[in-house]
């Protein structure tokens, strides 16, 4: 199931560390876009039919042996074509313009950016003006523009920092329109998608609502349907959109595998009885998941067993409630991305994708796989869900599990929840809760020396990890102030038996992931 607009634009990746926010991008313009990789062939890119392309950026150099590219013949196409940093430089050097190595004169960060206004610049920069602030990230440069191109900015360093073909319909720019930090860049973007390529700005949670809910009736028929909950925002607005569609044909269970939060299985109970007319199966399935998890510390083989072990309750629950055929998940972009789809490097193996057994019985019903997290609590609010309930930060679906680095243990799971619960407590009594993407705690595997009484120790440390992000594709670790921490720390090496130290996690997102596993 794919309910999305009959236009679409296309970012073509070649390993962008800003791909996916590329495509936050242009969806935020109300314009609907997939990530695609470089490798896929011209003929596959036209049959889908897109308003227009977008060449990410990428860390290699365009005439290094082996850099990432593109069949040229997709300039030839009559789609509209933008190039973004090494886009940019791949389309120049592709149609006979000059790129040369930057030596002395690299730019990274913010850089001005010079528009030439008479040089037929207005179809990309309208209402942008002649100088703007740019992010650059970049070492290679074009010298000379293709022929036929124009040159449509430069900067002080760069000759050619943006360049066009109005009657081919294409594009590039050096910079990177996509990040914040680039003064006009949505603009820029804005742009592109509405004078060059023509879309019409379509895209939106009410309207993806009325065609999801059409694709899953017709998706699933008269068929008996369960949703596997987790008590998080994905599982539960997957629920709601289901149970939109297709009423009490919805079964709802909610699987405690023993690896929730303090007091999360009867929060949960409580909230969905209370607040969705949808028959609830509660299935304690607690040792059933350590047991399977016994002596395992690989965090991919943790989630392949969950996963698994998730998909044969689901398999048996179903038979007890009139032979269901299709489960609901959950699945949110990132989640796919992340996995691994098609040559793409797997970052971590979600669950609820790559760790899906393949003899499962059960068909999916995937209503949020091509939405990110921020358009997913937007569909939320569209459902008229709770609003405690759509801004609740991430859970993932294996729990606890990936927050307990090595062996799942009863003791550490004890640690972690009373950990966590403490750190949440003193988030929400400082008002920071809804200002913070996630945050969390995790149990490292190893134990650090300490002094408590007068007497030497030798317990397990907790990490506190908390971030802030708009589509949890980057993510930049969150400024907590020290009173705040300095709580936290006291609080949680007095009152967790076994702990004797905090540390917070200052990592950002690239290099790190947002969980730990």
């Amino acid at each position: 199931m794919n309910p999305q607009p009959d236009q679409n634009v296309l970012v073509v990746d070649f390993g962008a560390q800003y791909s996916q926010l590329i495509a936050r991008r242009i969806r935020e313009c109300q314009v609907y876009c997939e990530i695609v990789p470089c490798d896929t062939p011209v003929a596959e890119l036209v049959a889908r039919r897109p308003a227009g392309i977008v060449l990410s950026g990428g860390p290699p150099s365009v005439y290094e042996e082996g850099a990432p590219s593109i069949d040229p013949a997709i300039y030839d196409q009559n789609i509209p074509v933008l190039g973004i940093c090494y886009g940019m430089q791949l389309m120049a050097r592709q149609l006979g313009g000059e790129v040369v190595p930057g030596g002395q004169q690299r730019e990274y960060g913010k850089t001005d950016l010079h528009v030439a206004r008479d040089r037929a610049a207005d179809a990309l920069f309208w209402g942008v003006g002649s100088e703007l602030v740019s992010w650059m990230s970049h070492g290679d440069r074009v010298d000379a523009p293709p022929p036929g191109f124009l040159t449509l900015g430069s900067t002080d360093n760069t000759p050619v920092a943006a360049m066009g073909n109005p009657e081919r319909r294409l594009y590039g720019v050096q910079f990177h329109p996509e990040v914040t930090h680039t003064q006009g860049g949505t603009r820029v973007l804005r742009n592109f998608l509405t004078e060059v390529c023509k879309c019409d700005t379509t895209w939106t949670m009410e309207n993806y609502l009325q065609q999801a809910v059409e694709d899953i009736r017709r998706q699933v028929g008269d068929a008996r349907v369960i949703c596997g909950l987790s008590g998080g925002v994905d599982s539960a607005v997957a629920a709601a959109l289901v149970h939109r569609a297709i009423g009490d044909q919805l079964t709802c269970i909610f699987v405690n595998h023993g690896l929730l939060r303090q007091g999360e299985p009867e929060a949960v109970r409580e909230t969905f009885e209370g607040h969705f007319h949808v028959p609830l199966v509660y299935v304690d399935a607690e040792e059933r998941f350590l047991q399977a998890l016994a002596g395992v510390s690989d965090p991919e083989r943790k989630r392949k067993i969950i996963g698994q072990e998730f998909i044969r309750v689901f398999e048996e629950e179903a038979r007890k409630v009139g032979d269901a055929e299709f489960l609901v998940q959950g699945t949110l972009y990132p989640d796919v991305i992340e996995s691994g789809p098609g040559k793409a490097a797997t970052i971590k193996t979600h669950h609820n994708v790559g760790g899906l057994p393949e003899d499962m019985k059960l068909r999916l019903v995937e209503p949020l796989r091509w939405l990110f997290k921020d358009e997913v609590r937007a569909l939320g609010e569209q459902l008229g869900l709770p609003e405690e309930m759509v801004w609740r930060h991430p859970f993932p679906g294996p729990g606890l599990a990936v927050r307990i680095l090595g062996e799942v243990t009863h003791e550490k799971l004890e640690i972690l929840r009373h950990a966590d619960h403490i750190l949440m407590e003193e988030l929400r009594r400082a008002g920071l809760y809804r200002q913070l993407s996630q945050a969390f705690a995790v149990l490292p595997n190893d134990r650090t020396v300490g002094v408590m009484g007068d007497q030497r120790t030798y317990a397990y440390f907790v990490v506190f990890r908390a971030v802030t992000t708009e589509d949890f594709m980057t993510a930049d670790w969150a400024r907590i102030p020290h009173d705040v921490l300095e709580r936290m720390s006291n609080r949680v090496v007095n009152e967790v038996a076994g702990v004797n130290r905090l540390v917070y996690d200052l990592t950002s997102k690239p290099p790190g992931t947002i969980e730990w596993e």
